[in-house]
Order: structure tokens, then C-alpha cells, then sequence
């Protein structure tokens, strides 16, 4: 397999788009990684969607986007795994550049969420779960997160108002980033204060939904200078999955997708954790922020509520998370946060990020992206030129 490296990221800011199209920010995120690259042309593209046909009526997003973009004929799909859609998609475009069957592959992120009901997006949102054994029961995907943090509370005899550091971490970075949906600092008496959604999760425990496409350009490494400040190396990009029903994992609070796609990203990456720059991890709800930093072996889940008050998750701590907001500052376009996280990622790499929130000399990035409730899990680890 040969090795791959990325040459161009875009993407729109985090919004909601009420007169955009799925084709359209998909095409305009796609355009803008190809100028970042200095290409005008792909010979693949892989796009990363959940719910294009329950919310939009739009399947086919493949060619869909391809021919909005001008790139009709290129070989062109949709990929989906949930809300890992967008990290999965990367890895199938890596896969055909690394295999030689492409040169310039694009992996394209796109989800819109917002012009739709809360009701509507909710039981969107739900198909990521067990349908026959879960959604069916009326189980919404809000409320399997919360079983998952009410068992939590129970078997480790934590404050859960310890979580708050978590979104007030990754709002206080989403301030300095202009791609960000807000840009806002939170507080602590405002998370104890917030309404809750499904007990013990409350509205600030949980990242919002919102519109948004990133892309990024993959090329074989050999193809470009090396010494390039811009180009950033894919060392790893590994899938693992588990049940999709949480009542069939033997230990609720284990995410053994986690665990397997960190050891095999490690291994095919030939590092530790210990040289991790920095993390971009999925936080969709507080809970899974500690659970992943648990089941990636960087610390238990209440050693990492503890840390956290030290600042060492801080952009100058020892490992940087949710640089740039996180899936709770930045926003949750489902399909396209594992985009997201990566560009996020190479952004830090190049040392591109603003000021305040440019972690100081990052030489490897992990980005991880979840589906469901753990079922499926995409790691990725990025070097950069530093």
C-alpha cells in the first residue's frame, strides 16, 4: 500500500442554511479543499451523509455532488455510518489512493439538519440505533446517551456537575474559530441552569445540530515535496465496530469500537499515545468525551474529570482536545463532522489555526469519529511537516 498524504482541505462555516442546498455545500466545500490544493481535477470522490434521504429526499449524493461540483464521469459515492459517516468516507478515499487505483481523491462531509422540525430530525438522528429493538420502544438517540451517563453516575460515584468543564473547554475554543456556529464562552452556573433534555443530559451536555460540508484532497505521498509546510501525512485511518443495541454490550460503559480502531490506527501509525499533539475527539455529549478518552488509553474517565480542572486538555496543556470546538462549540452536521475533525486537525498541523488556539509545535493529530452510541468508530492520525 503506498502512502498517502492530504494537500487540501475546505469547508463552509457551521450554520444553518436555509437557502442552501445539500449539492451546493457539498460543491462548495469540495471547490474550495481543490483550491487550497492548487487542482482543478479528481479522479474520485467519496461523500459522507446520514440523512440525505430521510430529511432531504435526496439520495445518490455521489453523483449528485459530482456533477454540481463539474466532475461528472469521476468515479463518485455516498458513504454512511452514521454519525462516523464523514471519517468513513476519508477512509475509503484513502483506501484508493493507498491501493493505486486513484491519484486525487476527494472525501467530501455534507449534512443538513436545521430547516427540519426537532421532532423530524430527532427521529433522524434515532436511525442510527437498533430500529427493531431501540427506536421501536420510542427511545430516542438523546435518551440511549442518557442511559449510558445514568449508568455512569452509578457505577463510578462521580459529581455530574464535574462534566461541565467539557463544553465550557470546547465553547471557550469555538470562540476563536470564524468556522465555528458559536462563539460564545459558557459557564458553570449556566450548565448547572440548563434545561434538561433527557435526565440526567442536559441542552449544554449536548452538541447542537447545524448545516455543513468540509472536503479534503488525498494524494499518494510520492506525488508531492515532502518538505511542503502544508502537506500533512495520513499515517492511519482504521474502522472498528461493536453492537449497535446497547443491551447486547456486556459492559454498557465500555466502547470496544474505540478501544480497537485506537489500537490498530497506533499500531499501522508505528506511535504511542504519548506523542500525540493533540486529540479532536467526538463529544457529542458529555459522556462520550470521558468514555473515549477512556477507551482510547489515555486515562479513565475519572482520572479525565479530574485533569481537566488542571487544564490538561487546554490548547497549551499536555494533550490539547476540541481545539476548535469540538462537536459542541463548532457544531454536529452529522454526516460531516468527521470532515470536520480532520480539517480541524490539518489546520493545527500547518499551524494555520488562530493564534489562541494554535497548539505550539503539533507534530501528530488523532481524530476520532463515533456512530451511534460506539457501534461504529473511525480513528485517523495525521503528521504533520514540524
Amino acid at each position: 500500500m503506498e502512502k498517502v498524504a492530504i494537500i487540501g482541505i475546505g469547508q463552509v462555516p457551521v450554520r444553518e442554511y436555509w437557502d442552501k442546498s445539500l449539492r451546493e455545500l457539498g460543491a462548495r466545500a469540495l471547490l474550495n479543499a481543490l483550491e487550497d490544493a492548487g487542482r482543478d481535477q479528481i479522479d474520485g470522490l467519496y461523500v459522507g451523509n446520514m440523512m440525505s434521504g430521510t430529511l432531504s429526499e435526496q439520495e445518490h449524493l455521489g453523483a449528485l455532488i459530482a456533477d454540481y461540483a463539474g466532475f461528472t464521469g469521476v468515479e463518485s459515492l455516498k458513504v454512511e455510518a452514521a454519525c462516523a459517516s464523514g471519517a468513513a468516507a476519508f477512509r475509503q478515499a484513502v483506501l484508493a489512493v493507498a491501493s493505486g487505483q486513484k491519484q486525487c481523491v476527494a472525501a467530501v462531509g455534507v449534512e443538513k439538519l436545521t430547516e427540519f422540525s426537532g421532532r423530524r430530525a430527532s427521529d433522524a438522528l434515532a436511525e442510527a440505533a437498533d430500529a427493531d429493538f431501540e427506536t421501536s420502544l420510542g427511545l430516542t438517540f438523546v435518551a440511549l446517551n442518557a442511559l449510558v451517563m445514568q449508568r455512569f453516575l452509578y457505577e463510578r460515584k462521580v459529581n455530574r456537575d464535574d462534566f461541565a468543564l467539557f463544553p465550557m473547554l470546547a465553547h471557550r475554543n469555538a470562540v476563536h474559530n470564524p468556522n465555528a456556529m458559536f462563539h460564545h464562552e459558557i459557564t458553570f452556573d449556566q450548565y448547572k441552569k440548563a434545561k434538561m433534555i433527557a435526565e440526567p443530559i442536559n441542552l449544554l451536555d449536548s452538541s447542537p445540530i447545524a448545516d455543513g460540508a468540509a472536503a479534503v484532497i488525498i494524494v499518494p505521498a510520492k506525488a508531492v515535496n515532502a518538505s511542503n509546510k502544508r502537506i500533512v501525512d495520513v499515517l492511519a485511518s482504521a474502522l472498528a465496530t461493536d453492537s449497535i443495541a446497547l443491551h447486547d454490550r456486556p459492559e454498557l460503559l465500555r466502547l470496544k469500537a474505540v478501544e480497537q480502531s485506537v489500537k490498530r490506527a497506533l499500531d499501522s501509525a508505528g506511535i504511542t499515545l504519548r506523542d500525540l499533539s493533540l486529540f479532536e475527539l467526538h463529544d457529542a455529549f458529555s459522556i462520550m468525551s470521558i468514555l473515549s478518552l477512556e477507551a482510547s488509553g489515555i486515562m479513565s474517565a475519572e482520572e479525565a474529570l479530574q485533569k481537566i480542572k488542571e487544564g490538561y486538555f487546554d490548547i497549551s496543556g499536555s494533550l490539547p482536545i476540541a481545539t476548535m470546538g469540538g462537536l459542541k462549540g463548532r457544531g454536529h452536521p452529522v454526516g460531516a463532522t468527521g470532515i470536520y475533525q480532520i480539517v480541524e486537525a490539518v489546520t493545527q498541523l500547518r499551524g494555520q489555526a488562530p493564534e489562541p488556539i494554535q497548539v505550539a509545535h503539533p507534530k501528530y493529530a488523532m481524530t476520532q469519529n463515533i456512530g451511534g452510541t460506539g457501534a461504529t468508530v473511525v480513528t485517523t492520525i495525521l503528521k504533520g511537516q514540524n
